[in-house]
């Protein structure tokens, strides 16, 4: 896996360009209404809002996992790397280098951790010998797994399982990784172990990322960019930074505001001033 070389005179390349998508469930139900986002080759993109926003739906929009729930991208386009993808399927796009983490980790319970890494490099063709170097790569990134390679998979620990699902998606030999909720059901010491290990990811081996979190606090802290859906649409998006500085995100999102921290019970009025859409 290596990253595209670039210049500094060079504007950076978009390795994901979602263009005013929508997409209904069942040809009916209108689930993302007109979403855009963009994701540079190299960097890690945040996709926040709450459960039901449509950050899932979004992500399976872009790998083509819409069709196993009766849903479809009714408008819009998707372009990795310059090119359409709606048309493709899913194991066409994983072979392009995109792949997804799915919510929830979807590890096979009766296969060890190494019969599970296994089964990510199902569509490569390089060989037994590249499969076992890539093998050692992940290894070096999860050495807990390391020293669980026998176990199976649904014996381990949630976080053993999170990085058994990302370690499976490296065996592919992505250029970009759409994880899903990484943080969900992890003690806080175990979410920033994921982050730390996707961010040097990203860096040395140059894999693109676009995280759909609900933990907003600590996304912000490792991606570049964010974008925030609420009822299937973008309502806010800016560089990290400013969003984790913006008083509304601080309110609304991360539960602090002025006076310092407010309870959850106190926030859940933006529903009716959403002050960003006036």
């Amino acid at each position: 896996m290596t990253a595209s070389a670039s210049t500094e005179a060079s504007p950076q390349r978009n390795i994901l360009a979602v263009n005013n998508i929508e997409v209904i469930y069942d040809h009916v139900i209108l689930v993302l209404k007109g979403v855009s986002l963009t994701v540079p080759e190299g960097g890690i993109v945040a996709l926040l809002g709450a459960n039901g926003a449509g950050k899932t739906t979004t992500l399976k929009a872009i790998s083509n996992l819409l069709r196993s729930e009766r849903g479809e991208v009714t408008k819009g386009s998707i372009e990795f790397e310059g090119a359409r993808i709606e048309a493709q399927t899913a194991n066409e796009l994983v072979r392009r280098g995109c792949i997804q983490v799915m919510e929830g980790r979807h590890c096979f319970g009766h296969l060890t951790i190494e019969e599970n890494l296994l089964t990510g490099a199902f569509t490569r063709r390089d060989g037994h010998a590249a499969i076992k170097h890539d093998m050692e790569m992940v290894y070096d990134y999860f050495p807990r797994l390391r020293e669980r390679r026998s176990s199976q998979a649904g014996y381990t620990s949630g976080g053993e399982q999170q990085m058994t699902a990302i370690g499976r998606a490296l065996m592919s030999r992505p250029k970009m990784i759409l994880l899903d909720e990484p943080s969900m059901g992890l003690a806080p010491q175990l979410q920033e172990e994921i982050f730390e290990i996707v961010k040097k990811l990203n860096r040395q081996e140059g894999v693109s990322f676009l995280l759909a979190e609900q933990n907003t606090n600590i996304a912000l802290r490792y991606a570049t960019y964010g974008y925030i859906l609420e009822s299937g649409r973008i309502v806010m998006d800016g560089v990290a930074k400013d969003l984790r500085e913006n008083e509304d995100v601080k309110e609304f999102y991360l539960g602090v505001g002025g006076e310092g921290r407010r309870s959850f019970k106190n926030v859940k009025h933006y529903k009716r001033r959403k002050r960003w859409l006036a």
